[in-house]
């Protein structure tokens, strides 16, 4: 009996160690398994681009360059995804091209936003940008401009009266000078002519070209005081048309987001940019790239080119030529993120391979590449 008893002890023994294994194993694997990060689904992907320098360039060769791209490629290529790019020309095309799933992910400088989030997912940010104003490098008065300042402000019709006296000044002198001037020309067409001559150089330069002293010293003296009144005309236009050019230059002067009401603004269209333009109250006019905007900007279509902070500085810095410049502080700061439709297998993915892509510094290096070292 006790060796029926010892051998019974054995074999159950023997059947708890294999259950617990058969049983054990499996809640084992799972509870290793729940910990793991979910991986990228391995089938294609189209991926749509919106052409944003530097955030995405398209060279020469039709090949696409840039930090958003160079950021999706390195993730790509670390989980061994296959994709192919699809660019659309707006920013709104593409973000609608992401809410009813004909791409697989939004790759650009898209800005998070509450409004956008309502129709797609967005990924861990991993760029923090803002707005900025684009003005031309010279910001002056153009001739129509400086025109009709001088006409609202009533220079145009002082202008009218001294044009009146000069043609009098030149009428008078000329019979002046033909009658006590033995040496005065005799023709009338080369008289006035002289005359105006005479006239014209007293006002422009307050200096008389050389003239005989008919009258001893009270011609002298005569001739003084018509010095002096040609100096006051002088000094009176010119006064007049720096006033009204000062006044010009500094209602033109755009320094910052609280000179553009009033203003004709270009905007990236489907951008924030458009959002808050619309928002503000400003007249603006959109456009699907930053080249067509400045091209409106140098025509004088717009005043200013209101975008994300990043693409403006960085156009104004490969475009010397263009004579440029970006003013103010940011303002409207935000994040970027990649896009997806709602419910993407993607998008937690993605969103690790980003916060890990920040951790190791990948987007810092690309950060400096494309932007310098300078914060």
């Amino acid at each position: 009996m006790p060796v029926c008893l010892k051998m019974f002890s054995r074999f159950s023994g023997r059947v708890l160690i294999v259950l617990f294994f058969l049983t054990g194993a499996p809640l084992r694997a799972q509870e290793s398994g729940g910990n793991q990060a979910p991986s990228l689904p391995a089938s294609p992907v189209t991926v749509g681009l919106y052409v944003s320098p530097p955030f995405v360039m398209k060279g020469e060769e039709g090949a696409y360059t840039g930090m958003a791209v160079d950021l999706w490629e390195g993730l790509a290529e670390k989980n061994g995804l296959q994709f192919e790019y699809r660019a659309f020309p707006t920013i709104r095309e593409l973000v609608d091209a992401t809410a009813d799933g004909s791409i697989g992910v939004a790759v650009t400088n898209l800005t998070i936003t509450r409004k956008r989030a309502d129709r797609i997912d967005f990924t861990q940010p991993w760029f923090d940008a803002g707005l900025r104003i684009l003005v031309p490098g010279s910001q002056g008065a153009t001739f129509s401009e400086v025109f009709e300042g001088l006409s609202d402000s009533g220079y145009l019709r002082a202008y009218g009266w001294l044009g009146l006296v000069i043609v009098v000044a030149t009428a008078l002198m000329t019979l002046f000078d033909r009658r006590f001037d033995k040496g005065f020309p005799t023709g009338w067409p080369e008289g006035l002519s002289e005359s105006f001559y005479s006239v014209m150089s007293v006002v422009t330069s307050g200096k008389a070209p050389s003239r005989k002293n008919l009258f001893g010293w009270p011609g002298r003296i005569w001739q003084a005081l018509w010095l002096v009144c040609g100096i006051a005309v002088m000094a009176y236009v010119t006064s007049s048309v720096t006033s009204v050019m000062t006044t010009l230059s500094l209602t033109n002067q755009i320094n910052g987001i609280a000179d553009l009401p009033g203003k004709t603004i270009g905007v990236f269209s489907g951008s924030v940019a458009e959002e808050y333009a619309r928002n503000a109250g400003w007249s603006h006019l959109g456009y699907d790239d930053i080249d067509s905007a400045v091209a409106a900007l140098n025509g004088g279509e717009i005043d200013a080119v209101v975008g994300d902070a990043p693409v403006l500085e960085y156009y104004a810095h490969t475009h010397p030529r263009e004579d440029v410049e970006v003013v103010g502080p940011i303002f409207e700061p935000d994040k970027y993120g990649f896009a997806l439709a709602h419910g993407s297998p993607w998008t937690r993915p993605m969103t690790l391979e980003l916060l890990t892509a920040h951790e190791n510094e990948l987007i810092e290096d690309l950060r400096v590449r494309y932007f310098g070292d300078e914060r």
